[in-house]
């Protein structure tokens, strides 16, 4: 019987200390400038802080994807030193059209 009594206290005590603590006068001495930013944490305050997270992580991806646009500018497309060997082989002759043909497909 005591326990319930207890669990019933500690209900009413969570339930009511919040509506008391709210209920107090204050004026503005809580906020920021001319009024209070009681607002900032509801929707509209997450939602924002969202938009955040968002518009810089565009920033950040279009920077990188900028950088890595501006390194590869340099260089040959579709260059590389595996197909570089591959063709001289086939040159000199020492290897056939369809091992070429072969390895090339491998490489690719």
């Amino acid at each position: 019987m005591r326990r319930t009594w207890r669990c019933l206290l500690a209900s009413v005590v969570v339930w009511v200390t919040p509506g008391a603590v709210s209920a107090q006068e204050r004026g503005y001495e809580g906020g920021w400038g001319m009024h209070p930013m009681t607002w900032m944490w509801g929707a509209w305050g997450i939602g924002m802080g969202l938009l955040m997270l968002v518009f810089w992580g565009l920033i950040i991806a279009g920077i990188v994807l900028a950088i890595r646009w501006l390194v590869r500018q340099g260089r040959e497309p579709g260059s590389s030193r595996a197909l570089d060997i591959l063709r001289e082989r086939y040159a000199r002759g020492e290897i056939n059209k369809e091992e070429f043909e072969a390895k090339r497909r491998d490489l690719s």
